[in-house]
């Protein structure tokens, strides 16, 4: 990584930045070509080298700082907060005296409704009036335009994305509509950096398990995004989302099988057509299409590409089944990556630059 440096066309700071969300962050700041890391704060390890943490890093030049908001934001032109849920949201006034950008990757301002915040959170929000248009919902397929025009951007959630992105045609078309039921395998770095009896290595390794079914909290943010895909489209969307995470026995990815039911007259040249159409210009989005190739975790892994792959099946009482599967690294374009993508469009660079590496292999 190299040294602090001032060549760069922006400044970057990340606050929270000992967990798997904020080593990958400062991974990714470290060889962006415009962005330079200027600070990275934490309430752990203070006044230690980066890298005696993250231990990928050599010779950062950079200790973690003790600083609080909005003292830590000074000098900086995007903020990073990768805080936990429930605590970025104690910070909205302090947050309100920054003048740089800011991306938060908790789930503290994604949602529009404070009782689905509640309900889904475990308690009510600090500061509700922050959920009433003060933040842009950081998904670039959906919001791209509006990321671009924002000062706070809330990126979405890991499981959110790989849902989201694979049912966003769908919605735009107005064909999502009905039971949608999604099952999404996800690897051990989803829940964080320190060990809980539910993630410790010899439980997880040799196990399939689910977990917070029907009840995960990025539901209504799935809910809410697609929706606004479907408004976006001209269209409603009408459906309930049944959703059961599986804690897998892989370190990174998610693997997310969604089934809708579409009517029998759309066939499987049009379904590859709407999702090709709509995803024509997405940065990061492969189509693999109906049939071929199906999504796997191995092909997108340290990554931000987003493969779909789509099955339909043949139609029975005016139906017919469509499969999709989506596969991220969800501490790319999960988390990270994505938080870095809404930076770019923020401070009007590239979309790709700095992120745009191919997959680890295997």
């Amino acid at each position: 990584m190299p040294e602090q440096t001032t060549s760069r066309d922006f400044r970057a700071v990340v606050v929270g930045g000992t967990g798997y969300g904020g080593a990958e962050l400062i991974r990714l700041l470290a060889a962006h070509p415009h962005v330079s890391l200027a600070r990275v704060t934490s309430i752990d390890h203070v006044d230690e080298p980066l890298e005696s943490v993250h231990l990928n890093l050599t010779d950062s030049g950079l200790r973690f700082e003790e600083i609080p908001l909005p003292a830590a934001a000074e000098g900086a032109d995007v903020v990073f907060l990768g805080l936990p849920h429930k605590v970025s949201a104690t910070f909205a006034p302090d947050l309100a005296q920054v003048a740089a950008k800011i991306v938060d990757l908790s789930g503290d301002f994604r949602l529009r409704d404070a009782q689905q915040y509640a309900a889904f959170y475990g308690g009510e929000h600090p500061h509700p009036a922050e959920l009433e248009g003060g933040w842009t919902y950081g998904l670039p397929e959906l919001n791209r335009d509006a990321i671009r025009e924002a000062r706070r951007v809330a990126s979405p959630g890991c499981f959110a994305t790989s849902i989201i992105l694979g049912l966003l045609p769908l919605a735009h078309a107005g064909l999502l509509r009905g039971a949608v039921q999604t099952v999404a395998c996800t690897g051990s770095s989803g829940s964080g950096a320190y060990a809980k009896p539910g993630t410790h290595h010899p439980l997880r390794a040799n196990n399939l398990k689910g977990y917070k079914p029907l009840s995960h909290q990025h539901t209504p943010e799935i809910s809410q995004a697609l929706r606004d895909g479907a408004a976006a489209g001209g269209k409603s969307a009408d459906f309930q989302l049944n959703f059961v995470p599986v804690s897998a026995p892989l370190t990174r990815g998610i693997l997310a099988n969604t089934f809708a039911s579409i009517p029998a007259e759309v066939g499987r040249e049009q379904i590859q057509e709407i999702y090709r159409s709509y995803y024509a210009d997405a940065a990061f989005v492969r189509v693999l299409g109906a049939g071929g190739r199906q999504s796997e975790v191995v092909a997108v892994k340290g990554s931000m590409w987003v493969d779909l792959s789509l099955n339909v099946g043949e139609p029975a009482d005016g139906t017919r089944q469509l499969l999709v599967s989506t596969a991220i690294d969800n501490l790319v374009k999960g988390g990270a990556g994505q938080a870095v993508q809404s930076m770019n469009l923020m401070l009007g660079l590239p979309e790709r630059a700095g992120i745009d590496a191919p997959a680890l292999w295997p």
